[in-house]
């Protein structure tokens, strides 16, 4: 980032900008047929109630920075993705809530590493570990995903209150296990699987959704945003002549008081997230070579609503407003608000 000294006086400087530069900002922001709506513990098992536990980047619980919990959504395989589907479906065909799909997705990484075994600890089986011997079916039963996510999600939802416990408790209320407080090395990677793979903002039910942004705060930064269409782009340029991406999200943010890191990886936790379906005006959309996994975001764009956004898109080809491609491959399934409460991190 630049200095405040020069940035100021550019500021300054934009003020005494002739107003047919406004005016053609102005045209071209029509001419993208928009209109845009403002508004739209510790010791694990020492937790208090269902929304201590606190979410990595992308899956890993925020302690235990050595432990198996920094394992993320991209480093899980095709079996343990599509028994993660499993489970989050056999969850949402009982009608059960997406925290109950959290509690099963962190039971059975923990046993199982979310894999179908046809072994375990003595007679344990199947992606939970269920055991025959002690009434949880038959082996072919338990080692049938869809049996055994059932059978545990109707265990776990005859335990008074279970939504009002940690996910450890829940968890070990139904197994029973010898090692009590492991399951809570899988919150944070359950949370991301329903928020990545389910398209839920807030599995854990605690109410982390963003806050809206104030009205005043999106429309600078989309004014400014839109002042800037035209200029080049050059890497690493954070203006006032030319931008990259994060550049023009920084400047934009920075006109309306708030101050974003300087690259889109890291602007991507500047603030909380929602689902894109839940995209507001001023929100960041991100694309990553690998969408579950933000260490590889490469770009970033402001959401102007209505299906439109402005960026600094890529060598020979300037500031920019367009419509959005939501079939882009590598678009990330979550928004960032700018400047909101992060969701637990």
């Amino acid at each position: 980032m630049t200095g405040t000294g020069p940035w100021r006086r550019f500021a300054a400087l934009r003020l005494l900008l002739p107003l047919v530069a406004i005016g053609a900002a102005l045209l071209l922001f029509l001419g993208v047929g928009l209109i845009i709506s403002f508004g739209g513990m510790g010791g694990r098992g020492a937790s208090l109630g269902p929304c201590d536990a606190t979410l990595g980047p992308f899956g890993a619980t925020a302690d235990s920075p050595g432990s198996r919990a920094i394992i993320g959504v991209a480093q899980l395989s095709d079996e343990q993705r599509q028994n993660a589907m499993v489970i989050i479906g056999v969850g949402k065909g009982m009608g059960l809530p997406p925290r109950a799909w959290l509690v099963a997705l962190a039971t059975a990484m923990q046993e199982s590493g979310l894999r179908n075994l046809g072994y375990g600890d003595r007679d344990s089986l199947g992606l939970f570990q269920q055991r025959p011997s002690q009434g949880w079916g038959s082996p072919a039963e338990v080692t049938d995903p869809v049996y055994a996510t059932t059978t545990f999600l109707q265990r776990l939802v005859q335990v008074p209150g279970w939504d009002q416990l940690p996910v450890t408790v829940a968890a070990q209320t139904v197994q029973r296990s010898a090692f009590p407080d492991a399951y809570a090395h899988w919150e944070g990677l359950a949370a991301r699987l329903v928020m990545t793979l389910a398209d839920v903002a807030d599995p854990m039910g605690c109410g982390v959704g963003a806050a809206n942004l104030p009205e005043g705060v999106v429309r600078t930064a989309i004014n400014f945003a839109l002042g800037e269409v035209g200029k080049p782009y050059v890497w690493g340029a954070t203006g006032p002549n030319a931008y990259d991406c994060s550049g023009l999200m920084l400047r934009a943010f920075q006109a309306a008081g708030i101050y974003l890191p300087r690259v889109a990886r890291e602007q991507y936790q500047a603030g909380g997230h929602v689902p894109l379906a839940q995209a507001q005006p001023g929100d960041l959309l991100f694309l990553a070579r690998d969408t579950h996994d933000p260490a590889t975001i490469h770009h970033v764009m402001l959401y102007l609503g209505n299906g439109a956004i402005a960026e600094a898109p890529y060598s020979g080809v300037p500031v920019r407003a367009r419509q959005m491609d939501w079939n882009n491959p590598e678009l990330v399934p979550l928004a960032t608000r700018p400047g909101t409460a992060p969701n637990p991190a």
